[in-house]
C-alpha cells in the first residue's frame, strides 16, 4: 500500500479518536481547554514511545512508524486547536488561564516525550 493511502487511513483513525478522546476529557470543563491539553499529552507520550521503540529496537517498520506517527498521531494530536484555544482565552482577557495553557501544554508535552523514553528504557527496549 502507499505511504500516502497509509498516512491518510491514519489521519481518519487519528481524528475520530481525538474527538472522541478530548470530549470525554473535556466534559465537565467549561474554561480551560482540557481536553486539547489532554490529547497532546497523550499524543506526545505515544509518540516518544513508537520512535524510540522503533529507533532502538526496530520494532516497527517504516509503514507502521508512518501509519502511527504521521497518520494516527498527527491527526490525534492537534495544535491548531491549541493555538485557537490559547487565542480564545487572550481575546476574553484570561491571561492567567492563557499562560496556565501555554506553559502546561509545553511542559507536559515534553514530560510526556521524556516519559516515553524512560518506559522505553526501563522496560529493557533499548
Amino acid at each position: 500500500m502507499s505511504l500516502w493511502l497509509i498516512v491518510g487511513l491514519g489521519g481518519f483513525i487519528g481524528a475520530i479518536l481525538r474527538y472522541w478522546v478530548s470530549g470525554w476529557i473535556q466534559s465537565g470543563f467549561v474554561t480551560f481547554p482540557f481536553g486539547t491539553l489532554g490529547v497532546n499529552f497523550i499524543g506526545s507520550l505515544l509518540l516518544a514511545l513508537i520512535m524510540y521503540a522503533s529507533e532502538y529496537r526496530g520494532l516497527f517498520g517504516e509503514e507502521a512508524r508512518v501509519f502511527l506517527t504521521i497518520g494516527v498521531l498527527g491527526s490525534f494530536t492537534t495544535m491548531s486547536t491549541f493555538s485557537y484555544e490559547s487565542m480564545k482565552l487572550l481575546e476574553q482577557d484570561q491571561h492567567i488561564l492563557f499562560g496556565l495553557n501555554l506553559i502546561g501544554t509545553i511542559t507536559l508535552c515534553l514530560l510526556a516525550v521524556y516519559l516515553g523514553k524512560v518506559l522505553i528504557t526501563v522496560t529493557g527496549l533499548k
